[in-house]
C-alpha cells in the first residue's frame, strides 16, 4: 500500500478539482468522479480518468478521497445505489475531506469500518486557490496505518497536515470551530467596513491601518480587501457559509453550548441567501448591511 499510485477523488468542485490536479502533478493516477460532463471533459484533458459513478471509479483505486458538499452527499456517494463502498476492495482507505457535522463523521466512519474499510476523517481548509497550488491545510484523524498509507496523497494536496487523533469526528470537530470563526469574522469584517463607509472613512486607509493593528484577522485581511476593492468574485459562497454555520448550530445544540455570535452571523447569512445572494461570495454580506444602513460600498449595487 505504500506504493499506491491510483487514487479516486469523488467530487470535482472548487476544492476537489484543485486537489485532483495537485495529485496529478505529483504523478498519481487519479480517477475523478463528477456528475457534470463538462467538468469530466476538462478533467480528462488534464490527464485524469473521468467517471460519473463512484462505484465504477472506486473499483480501480485502494484510496478514495471525498470532496462533496455535505453529509447527505457523503452518504450517497459512499452507500447509495452507485456508492463507492459497493465495489471498493477490502481494506480500502476512505479519506473524507468534506466539511460535515462531527456527529455525522462518527456515524459514517462506523459504517465504513463495519463494511471492512479503513477510515480517515480529514476535512481541509484553504479555498480553491490554495487547493490548486497543493497548499491546503488538512485536519486529520485516523489510525497510524491510515496515516502511513495516506501520507503521500495528503502531502500532494497540502502545506500542513495536523494529526488530531485516531477516531472519526475528532478532526471534524476542529474544522467546525474553524468554520465558526471564519463565518463570524467575515460578518464582522463586512460590518466594520460598512460602518466605516457610513462614517466617511477612507476605506483603503482603513484597510491599511487595521491589517497592521490588533483588530486584524485572516478574514479581514482577505475578504476585507475584496470589499474595499469591490472584488466579489466567488471564493466561499454564502450558501456554503450557511451550511457550515448550520453545522455549528446543530452540534452546539447537541452539546448544550452557547453560541450567540455564531447564531447572529448565521441569521445574517441566511437573510442574504433568502435575498438570492447564496451563490455570491461571503463578503457580499456587506451588500446586505450597506442596504440596511443606506451605505454605498465599492462595486456594489443595491439589493
Amino acid at each position: 500500500m505504500s506504493n499506491v499510485t491510483d487514487v479516486c477523488v469523488i467530487g470535482l468542485g472548487s476544492i476537489g478539482w484543485g486537489a485532483a490536479l495537485s495529485l496529478l502533478r505529483e504523478g498519481f493516477t487519479v480517477h475523478g468522479v463528477e456528475l457534470r460532463s463538462d467538468v469530466l471533459d476538462k478533467f480528462e484533458a488534464e490527464g485524469g480518468t473521468p467517471y460519473s459513478s463512484p462505484a465504477e471509479a472506486a473499483r480501480h483505486a485502494p484510496i478514495v478521497m471525498i470532496f462533496v458538499v455535505n453529509d447527505t452527499q457523503t452518504e450517497q456517494v459512499l452507500f447509495g445505489e452507485q456508492g463507492a463502498v459497493s465495489t471498493a476492495g477490502p481494506d480500502t482507505l476512505f479519506i473524507n475531506c468534506s466539511t460535515i457535522p462531527p456527529s455525522s463523521a462518527v456515524t459514517i466512519g462506523q459504517r465504513l469500518e463495519s463494511s471492512g474499510m479503513q477510515v480517515m476523517d480529514a476535512p481541509v481548509s484553504g479555498g480553491p486557490a490554495r487547493a490548486l497550488r497543493g497548499d491546503l491545510t488538512v485536519m486529520a484523524s485516523g489510525s497510524a496505518k491510515a496515516f502511513d498509507i495516506a501520507e503521500p496523497m495528503l502531502d500532494a494536496i497540502s502545506a500542513k497536515v495536523y494529526r488530531l487523533g485516531v477516531e472519526a469526528g475528532q478532526a471534524s470537530r476542529i474544522k467546525m470551530i474553524n468554520q465558526l470563526l471564519s463565518g463570524v469574522h467575515i460578518a464582522a469584517t463586512a460590518e466594520a467596513i460598512t460602518l466605516a463607509a457610513n462614517n466617511n472613512v477612507d476605506l483603503k486607509m482603513l484597510y491599511e491601518v487595521i491589517t497592521h493593528s490588533t483588530g486584524n484577522s485572516w478574514m479581514f485581511e482577505d475578504r476585507g480587501a475584496h470589499i474595499v476593492n469591490g472584488d466579489y468574485a466567488p471564493r466561499s459562497p454564502i450558501d456554503i457559509i450557511v451550511k457550515d454555520l448550520g453545522i455549528v448550530n446543530l452540534e452546539a445544540e447537541l452539546t448544550g453550548s452557547e453560541i450567540p455570535l455564531s447564531k447572529a452571523a448565521l441569521a445574517l447569512f441566511s437573510e442574504a441567501a433568502a435575498k438570492g445572494l447564496g451563490r455570491e461570495d461571503g463578503s457580499v454580506i456587506a451588500k446586505l448591511l450597506g442596504e440596511k444602513s443606506g451605505t454605498q460600498l465599492p462595486g456594489l449595487k443595491k439589493v
